[in-house]
Parts: C-alpha cells; structure tokens; sequence
C-alpha cells in the first residue's frame, strides 16, 4: 500500500511538494518491502489495511519542531555538555495508562534526573519510555504453554487464551488512543508539578531519610540542597526543568508507517515520526538489509540502535554511516547492552571505531537487558549488583578511550514492585513473586531507581568506577 505522507500547512517550499512526496513515499515503499522481523502474523491483512488508513488520517502527536529540539540537546550529549536519560516501563500497557501510573515513572524519571545533574555537572536530557511503547520484541513464536506469544498490547493480550493472544489490528487504533491522552498528561506533567526542581529535591530528600541505605547519600543530598537554596537566596527564579521527550521501540512498522510528516528543514527532506520524538531500532531488528534500519534511515528523528555483544565494530561503524549520512551530532544514539560480564571487553574496539569515523554518537549504556536470568521460581528477574555493574564498565570504557559516557537507558517504574532482586532492601528471588507486575521484563523499583542514580551521580562525581561486588 503506498503512502504518501503529509506536508506540515505551514512548510515552505512548496513548489517541491509534489517531487519530494512522489520520492519519499517511494522510498518509504521500498524500505518497508524488506524483510522484517518481529512482525505479527495477521489473520486478515484488509483489516490491517483499513486501520493503517484510518490512523494516516489522523493527528500526529508529536511535530518536527519538538523533535528538532531534541536533536539540538542530543547535539550537546553527543559533544560532552550534556546526558541522556531514558527510562520508563518494558512494556506499557492499556491498564497502565493512567495518570497516576505515568505521574509515577515521570516522577522517578525526573528525580533521578536530579542527582545525576548535581554528580556529573551537566544538564540531563529526560526522555520517556512512554506514550507508545506497547510492542515488545520475542524469543521465539510461542510461550512455555503452546499458545501464540504475547507481542504487547498494540498486538494481542496477555491473556493466556488463543483467542486472546491473536493478533487483533485495532489494537493499533486503541494504542494510538492511549498515546496520545498520555502525550497529553507528560506535557502537562512536564510543564507543571514535575518542572519544580526543590519539589522533586524534597522527594529525594525523604527517600535518604528512610530507605534502607540512603543514608549513605545524605551529603550527597544536603549538597543538592544548598544549590537549590543558593539560587534562592540570591533572588534567581525557582528551578525549573525542561521538556520530557517521548520515546518508543519502533518495531511494530505498520504502526510506525502511519503518522509521518515531511520535514525539510534539515539537509535534505525526511520523514519526521508523529508518533515518538525517538524512535530505536531493537538488538533483534537491527539488520543490515532488513526493513527497521531501512525505515529509520528516512527519519528525521534522532534514532537510536541497540547493540549487543555481537555487534562488531564494523556493523556499528555502518549503522551510523547509514543513519547519520551528514554528520549531525546527536542523530544516533548507540546502546550498548553487553551484560556486566563482557563489556569492558567488546565495547572499546566498538568505541574506538565509531570514534576514528569522525562522527559525534551519544553513547548511552542499557545495564538491564545483557543481566536478565531466569530464577529458580521462574521468575524473569535482574540483579540490581549487576545492573551497576555494567554501568560501572561502561564509565570505565569511556574514562579509558577519553569519550563521553552519554547516559543511561534504563526499565523503571516509579511504582513498588519486586521484580529485579538486590539493593540495598536486599530483594531476593523469593519476594518476586510479592508484587511482580510487569508486562514483559522486570523493572527497577522507584527505591532501586533512586539507590541507582545517587551510586552513579558519585561515580561521576569521583571520577573513579570501583565494581561493586558480583552477586553470586
């Protein structure tokens, strides 16, 4: 099916219209007829057909100009002004989608945020895992019980029925829905009660004063504190923080091909995604000749693309030749997802590479996916111990090389639930099964959040990277 996409009323240019449509859509065409992995086989591909039509003819949620903005403070990450953090649940899902529910993660998201502003001395870009990540990538076709494996909502239910688990296409109609009233609830968020900096202080403050082990951050804390007052006592306006930006897998590319503005602003015309200001490509979609990278190539978004530890430095080097044809800073965000035991040896050549090519990546380290294990009750879990760890590699790596380390991707939930083991409550694999609520891989609790940002904010901080002890 072709599309075309549509020209924002108030471009310019217009004589080009026309051409510039004809040859993306053909080029949108072209890129989509590869072979792509992880798609769900529809039942009827006219009902994909009709939903896919009637959301082209919706509303974005996201414009270029806001994605343009982002791509400008990705620019200082990828120079060493700034970080990145990204955060947010494995897998949203419609149940989730509440006010409270992402007031919660953005809370967290923001919080940490916070201390890691005041332990590396730069300003935090926060982006959000939210307003569309409802598609998740899968092992294999089928779960443990024969029944047609759950691909997050925007596909079928986590029911454990066959007729629950096939692949119904208006869930891409009711995930555009959920997405958009949270696009609505993160800039109201954004602008309002999670922009006020010593609001978000306080929250910390009392998360030192009573969580096991946040003692040990209490200078740390005290330390924010005086900043925020000095600004105060000084007569500067209040603290306030800046945009949350929304970011999603793009993995599900019937969905991805049906809000797409032209945007001509850069170098050349692309295509700007209505749906996410960022967009990353998965450790399982990331094919040289497959339709994923292909799609992202025509973006204008900044991308991002997850590699593991079989990632050579050469496909790294070709991912950001082809997703970063003109050298912008920012454009694509490598994340290295090696688990903690391997990074300090495949990252470097990989860092080294990328380097020698001249162009300016944000390095950003994903610490959860390379630790996932299974525990003895069968519980998906992640060792909080590990999860540093990785970090604490990925710091190393960069401290090394002379690079900057550029940020965190992290699953986390402002919400108490037991789903990774460790830190300093001492969660262990027989409180799993207590509160393990998520819809796919564990997260990090919002205590375990925190203990994680105050650790990491004192690795910048100290400019030293000890490896804590590995759990056994």
């Amino acid at each position: 099916m072709t599309y075309t996409p549509r020209w924002p009323p108030d471009t310019p240019a217009r004589i080009r219209r026309r051409a510039v449509e004809r040859a993306l859509a053909d080029r949108l065409d072209a890129a989509l007829a590869r072979p792509a992995a992880q798609q769900p086989g529809w039942p009827d591909p006219d009902r994909v057909r009709a939903v896919v039509r009637r959301l082209t003819a919706g509303e974005p949620l996201v414009a270029p100009a806001e994605t343009r903005r982002l791509l400008d403070r990705l620019g200082a990450v990828a120079r060493g002004e700034a970080l990145l953090l990204q955060s947010g649940d494995c897998a949203e899902t419609f149940a989730d989608s509440t006010e409270a529910h992402l007031r919660g993660n953005l809370g967290l998201l923001r919080r940490m945020a916070l201390v890691l502003t005041h332990g590396a001395g730069l300003p935090v870009v926060t982006v959000a895992r939210a307003a569309g990540q409802y598609a998740k990538p899968r092992s294999a076709p089928v779960d443990a019980h024969g029944l047609p494996v759950y691909r997050g909502d925007i596909v079928n239910s986590a029911e454990a029925t066959h007729a629950a688990r096939a692949p119904d296409p208006e869930r891409m109609a009711w995930a555009h829905a959920h997405a958009r009233e949270a696009m609505t609830v993160v800039r109201r968020l954004a602008r309002g009660e999670l922009a006020d900096a010593h609001a978000l202080h306080e929250e910390n403050r009392r998360f030192v004063d009573t969580a096991p082990g946040g003692r040990r951050y209490a200078a740390r804390s005290a330390a924010i504190g005086r900043g925020l007052s000095f600004m105060t006592g000084i007569g500067a306006p209040a603290p306030r923080l800046g945009e949350i930006w929304t970011s999603h897998e793009a993995l599900l590319l019937d969905h991805e091909r049906t809000l797409l503005w032209i945007d001509a602003e850069g170098t050349e015309p692309q295509l700007s995604s209505g749906l996410a200001h960022f967009l990353w490509i998965g450790e399982r979609t990331r094919q040289p000749d497959g339709a994923h990278l292909a799609f992202a190539e025509l973006l204008a978004n900044p991308v991002g693309v997850k590699i593991g530890p079989g990632t050579t430095p050469e496909q790294a080097v070709e991912y950001v030749r082809r997703l970063d044809p003109h050298g912008v800073p920012g454009r694509v965000t490598l994340i290295s997802r090696m688990g903690h035991d391997r990074i300090r040896q495949v990252l470097p050549p990989i860092v080294e590479k990328v380097t020698a090519s001249g162009r300016q990546v944000v390095w950003q380290c994903d610490p959860m996916h390379g630790n996932s294990r299974t525990a003895a009750n069968g519980y998906k879990t992640r060792h909080y111990d590990r999860i540093l760890d990785e970090i604490t590699g990925f710091l190393e790596v960069h401290r090394a090389l002379g690079t900057h380390p550029g940020g965190l991707h992290l699953e986390a939930t402002g919400e108490n639930v037991t789903e990774c083991v460790g830190g300093a409550r001492g969660l262990a694999e027989a409180d799993l099964p207590t509160r393990y609520r998520t819809a796919c891989d564990p997260r990090l609790n919002a205590e375990q959040g925190m203990e994680l940002a105050f650790a990491v904010a004192e690795l910048f901080a100290a400019g030293t990277t000890p490896s804590p002890e590995t759990p056994r």
